[in-house]
């Protein structure tokens, strides 16, 4: 059998593979545990405005460093529920110690609604956004 010569498109070809393959696995890694809905009271509209889901760790007393995971989400004032989702903290810490906090600003960060949630071991998680009274 006569071997081939090795040219820069075949090792192109194989680093292009092997990238892909090690690309495809740590996505895999970067599994999304945790699953949820938010929906404003009485079934409302969600209204307009930016949706800033966090985890919290509330056995850390330091607000600034209590939120393990976020994520944004932008509201267009026409749907009645949003999915979110948010990767679970790579820590041992106990689900009974975690809050999943909702709070929909307007675009000059003015806070419309807020809604919270115990994380517990069955997913999805549902919150229900109230009106903010000031």
């Amino acid at each position: 059998m006569k071997k081939r010569p090795t040219t820069r498109r075949t090792v192109m070809l194989a680093a292009g593979a092997a990238a892909l393959v090690a690309g495809a696995g740590s996505v895999a890694a970067q599994s999304v545990d945790i699953r949820g809905t938010v929906t404003f009271a009485g079934g409302a509209i969600i209204p307009q405005g930016q949706l800033r889901i966090y985890l919290e760790d509330l056995a850390i007393k330091d607000a600034g460093l209590r939120r393990v995971a976020q994520t944004r989400i932008e509201s267009d004032g026409r749907l009645k529920t949003m999915d979110f989702a948010l990767s679970q903290p790579a820590s041992d810490t106990p689900a009974s110690r975690l809050q999943i906090v909702a709070r929909l600003e307007r675009e000059d960060g003015w806070l419309l609604a807020r809604g919270s949630a115990q994380i517990k071991t069955i997913f999805p998680v549902q919150i229900t956004l109230n009106d903010v009274i000031y």
